[in-house]
């Protein structure tokens, strides 16, 4: 099938590259070739986002920094890797949306090279909690198509449950914007829990996940993740001394020397214990929009 398509170029179609992408679509051989090729599409059409996709990108860097994304150690009941996402930490000042997804991106290039993630799969909790309507207005169609493009359509990842937390009323609105683009098995996997924490323990058991959710586990470190990309030097006041730069979209020629100012990352705003047990359940699916 590769051959058939010379119009796209395929950086890598080693045995290993490609198992992922079977994996993630059940060994499927029509609908991974339709993913793989994806992969690579999106890829040139949007060099601008690839062309230094790598941590010591100014911009992942400081996406990183700020907790986008947060990665658990430890997986699910399912084995399942969570992933975090505080979207009140996003400073519209200091991170392009572009650059968080980037750095998503590239985070989850890292964590698909382990098998057992190709095979059960990720879990992504958003907390909303402190999310302006002015943040959210920035989340323009064409900003959240490119990330249902690069996370839903073109990359070998399976998501088992996308869950939102204290997500505000404009944040349902939003789903009016981004429904059309997302598939049916997607739109099953999402799911709105409001400010009440049973129907997220029922779908993640509590031993799982931190307390900023109702779990068991201390308060999530936000710079955990950004140290274990940028390597074991790093700490939140200084340069990384470490980079990780996938094979098969590295950037063809030398990096520039540019040295960037240091930032510290910015801190959650959720507070331990802060969602309720007891609220109404405002826990449904997205596909009960329908």
């Amino acid at each position: 099938m590769i051959v058939t398509r010379p119009d796209i170029g395929f950086l890598r179609t080693d045995d290993d590259f490609i198992l992922r992408f079977l994996r993630a679509r059940k060994f499927d051989q029509m609908e991974t070739f339709r993913l793989l090729a994806q992969y690579f599409q999106f890829r040139q059409q949007n060099l601008d986002m690839f062309q230094s996709f790598k941590v010591d990108d100014p911009g992942i860097k400081r996406a990183l920094m700020d907790g986008f994304p947060g990665v658990l150690e430890s997986p699910d009941q399912h084995g399942r890797k969570i992933l975090l996402l505080f979207a009140s930490n996003w400073d519209q000042t200091r991170n392009s949306f572009t650059d968080i997804l980037r750095a998503i991106l590239l985070s989850l290039e890292v964590l698909i090279e382990n098998p057992e993630l190709q095979i059960n799969g990720f879990i992504l909790i958003i907390d909303w909690s402190n999310f302006s309507f002015k943040q959210a207005s920035k989340l323009t169609p064409n900003i959240l198509r490119l990330a249902i493009e690069g996370l839903q359509d073109s990359f070998p990842a399976r998501f088992g449950g996308i869950h939102f937390v204290n997500q505000p009323w404009y944040i349902h609105a939003m789903f009016t914007i981004i429904k059309p683009f997302l598939k049916d098995k997607t739109r099953k996997r999402i799911f709105l829990h409001g400010n009440n924490l049973n129907s997220l323990h029922q779908l993640i058991l509590p031993d799982c996940l931190p307390s900023e959710f109702g779990g068991t586990l201390p308060p999530y470190d936000m710079g955990m993740w950004a140290r274990t990309l940028l390597g074991p030097d790093f700490n939140d006041d200084t340069e990384y001394t470490l980079t990780y730069d996938a094979l098969h979209v590295r950037e063809n020629g030398g990096g520039g020397g540019e040295k960037e100012m240091m930032m510290k990352r910015s801190q959650s705003v959720a507070e331990p214990g802060r969602l309720r047990h007891n609220d109404r359940d405002t826990s449904s699916p997205l596909l009960s929009l329908d």
